[in-house]
């Protein structure tokens, strides 16, 4: 397995549905020095705790038959905005000239929500993506686990 390349001055943006963070390499595609630039955090409390309503229920426009509608998932619509805004940041900050290269680590599912989120010029910029949920970790061991360790880029 190559390692991970990412130059001086690339972002590695290392995120879920709750917390993201954005480091930038200070030192260079040999001896990187990942420092943290920006941390971005959302409360998220459980769906339980944000809508206290019952399903609600439809009925047939013809005849007796009656079925109940899905609750709405407040959770994941909180995660969904989350990574909405940090797309945003992230397509600003390239546009911006703020970094010319950046890769995405973030769990499975966080990195298939963000994805549809992912502007032309973000995706131009984007070196890799990594499948792996590492951001309850500190700064050097996710140095450690995707740089040195050799991660799938």
């Amino acid at each position: 397995m190559d390692k991970m390349r990412i130059d001086k001055g690339d972002w590695l943006v290392v995120c879920d549905g709750r917390k993201a963070l954005i480091l930038e390499n200070l030192g260079d595609e040999m001896f990187p020095n990942l420092h943290t630039r920006e941390v971005h955090e959302q409360p998220n409390p459980a769906t339980s705790a944000q809508g206290t309503d019952a399903p609600g229920r439809l009925h047939a426009a013809t005849g007796g038959v009656r079925s109940s509608a899905e609750q709405t998932d407040w959770h994941d619509e909180a995660e969904r905005a989350f990574l909405r805004s940090l797309a945003g940041r992230l397509d600003a900050a390239v546009n911006s000239g703020e970094t010319t290269a950046l890769t995405m680590v973030a769990s499975p599912r966080a990195l298939g929500m963000i994805r549809a989120d992912y502007s032309e010029v973000m995706r131009k910029a984007l070196r890799g993506e990594v499948g792996k949920d590492l951001v309850k970790l500190p700064v050097y061991e996710i140095e450690k686990q995707l740089l040195l360790s050799g991660a799938a880029k």
